[in-house]
C-alpha cells in the first residue's frame, strides 16, 4: 500500500489568481480549493428571483446585488464561498472580485449542498457582523428557512409561511419577499 499523498495547500492570493481564469468556479476553505457543481435550472430560476426583487429596490441607491459569480469574503476563516444572491450595502466593500461585509446571504439548496448550506456555510456566515439575514431556501419543495438578527441580538430562526412578507431591512433599502416571488415561474406548488 502506498503511503497517502499530502493536501497541497494554496495561498488565498493564489486563489483569487488562478480563479480570474479557471473555467470551473472553486470555493476556497483554508488552503483547500473545492470545484463546484453546476445548478438545475429551478435552482436558477429561484436565485434569480430573489435578485430580481432585490434589484428592484436598489436602484440608485449604494446597495449591491450580486448572483452566484460574485464570492464572499470571511476573513478570519481564510474562507470565499460563492453564495447564490448576496446584498451588499456598504460602499467600502468595494473589491471587484469578493465581498466582505453582504447584509443578505441567499443559499438556494440542491441535494449535494445542502448539508454544506445547513452546517459550514452557516457556521461561516452567522458570524459576519454585517450579515442580518441568512436565506435557505430549497429547490425541491417550497420552503425558505429564514436566520435573521438585529444588530443587537441573537439569531432568531424561522420558516416563511405562504400569504407571509419577509421584509430586509438593509439601510439605505427595504425589499419584501414571499414564497410567490421566491417560486415563481418553478413548476412547483405554493400552499393555499
Amino acid at each position: 500500500m502506498g503511503q497517502p499523498r499530502p493536501v497541497e495547500q494554496i495561498s488565498a492570493d493564489e486563489y483569487l489568481h488562478g480563479e480570474t481564469f479557471a473555467k470551473v468556479k472553486h470555493e476556497y476553505v483554508d488552503g483547500r480549493v473545492y470545484a463546484m457543481a453546476g445548478a438545475s435550472e429551478r435552482h436558477n430560476r429561484i436565485a434569480l428571483n430573489i435578485a430580481f426583487q432585490l434589484r428592484g429596490v436598489t436602484r440608485g441607491s449604494r446597495c449591491g446585488v450580486f448572483m452566484s459569480d460574485m464570492k464572499v469574503r470571511e476573513r478570519s476563516s481564510n474562507i470565499f464561498y460563492y453564495p447564490d444572491v448576496m446584498l451588499v450595502c456598504d460602499p467600502e466593500d468595494d473589491h471587484p472580485y469578493y465581498k466582505e461585509r453582504p447584509c443578505l446571504i441567499v443559499e438556494v439548496l440542491s441535494s449535494s449542498t445542502a448539508a454544506i448550506d445547513r452546517r459550514e456555510k452557516w457556521r461561516t456566515y452567522r458570524d459576519m457582523p454585517s450579515l442580518k439575514y441568512y436565506l435557505i431556501v430549497d429547490a425541491d419543495q417550497v420552503a425558505v428557512e429564514v436566520y435573521s438578527r438585529s444588530s443587537e441580538g441573537p439569531w432568531q430562526a424561522a420558516t416563511l409561511e405562504g400569504g407571509e412578507v419577509l421584509t430586509i431591512d438593509c439601510p439605505p433599502v427595504q425589499a419584501a419577499l414571499s414564497l410567490e416571488d421566491i417560486y415563481e415561474d418553478t413548476g412547483l406548488a405554493l400552499p393555499v
